[in-house]
């Protein structure tokens, strides 16, 4: 006759969750594409951190009835933020790190011990170290970039800080790139940032940091007979990891820059800064 407590020993011996674990989310909507929980769990693995990060498809309209539930979940690190979460998570947070606060979005928080919440923002960084490690600097280029919401205002930030020579900002609405344009411009005074049309002619660098190309139907955010050999297209998305504007980009003589190394730069560092690691 089977043994229960045996069985349950075993059990308990095999699985890599229990009682003890740090819950991690992920906030998004949609979710599917999503790369950040098979990454993240695989880092918690290599460095021996009882921890685990799962997914969660939270529709705008239940984002802070969501974020309220999760104050009160005792074994949870933090969560992790993305795509269309970021602008508005940011003012449902107690305190902001300075650069979320700068940047006006977040995409990592931690829970404090009293349920209260910090917001970090670490995706500008993140952009511009995956290009480094690529063996694309930044100092000295000029950039031009589609976006203008959470996402595009770190990497915006980022970019500034680390010496582009001029940035560029397009966006749908106009007056949405102008608003992200001031905010860079006050926060880095003598910057040169600026609005601009749909085309990049004169720049080195093109930077997709808009959610189109998440699906096949999407438009996309260039037309790409304005991309010129020897432009550098540089994408957010890594879902799919090729995708149709970095397709159009290579197809006329352009390097290009996946999505996923934004996250591979930064999942050490959220992975601390969730988890209540940070600075330890």
């Amino acid at each position: 006759m089977p043994d229960p407590s045996r069985e349950a020993r075993e059990l308990g011996t095999r699985a890599s969750i229990s009682g003890h674990t740090r819950l991690v989310v992920i906030l998004a909507h949609p979710i599917g594409h999503v790369r950040t929980p098979s990454v993240m769990n695989a880092h918690f693995t290599d460095i021996g951190r009882d921890a685990v990060l799962v997914p969660m498809h939270v529709a705008p309209g239940e984002l802070a009835g969501a974020v309220q539930a999760l104050r009160g979940v005792q074994n949870l690190g933090g969560i992790i933020v993305t795509v269309p979460h970021k602008e508005v998570i940011a003012g449902l947070c107690d305190r902001l790190t300075e650069p979320a606060r700068l940047v006006g979005a977040v995409n990592a928080i931690r829970r404090e011990a009293d349920g209260s919440l910090t917001g970090g923002q670490f995706d500008g960084e993140g952009f511009v170290a995956g290009l480094r490690a690529a063996g694309h600097e930044v100092r000295g280029r000029r950039v031009w970039m589609a976006g203008a919401g959470g996402a595009a205002a770190g990497i915006g930030f980022a970019l500034l800080r680390h010496g582009v020579a001029a940035l560029t900002i397009h966006n749908r609405t106009a007056a949405r790139a102008e608003a992200l344009a001031a905010r860079l411009g006050a926060a880095c005074p003598g910057a040169a940032v600026a609005t601009g049309g749909a085309d990049p002619e004169g720049h080195d660098i093109v930077v997709n940091a808009t959610s189109l190309g998440l699906e096949e139907t999407d438009a996309l955010p260039i037309d790409p007979a304005c991309l010129t050999p020897g432009m550098l297209a540089a994408e957010v998305i890594m879902q799919p990891e090729v995708t149709r504007f970095l397709e159009e980009a290579a197809a006329r003589g352009c390097p290009t820059h996946p999505g996923l190394p934004m996250l591979i730069q930064q999942i050490p560092i959220l992975a601390d800064f969730v988890t209540g690691e940070a600075g330890r």
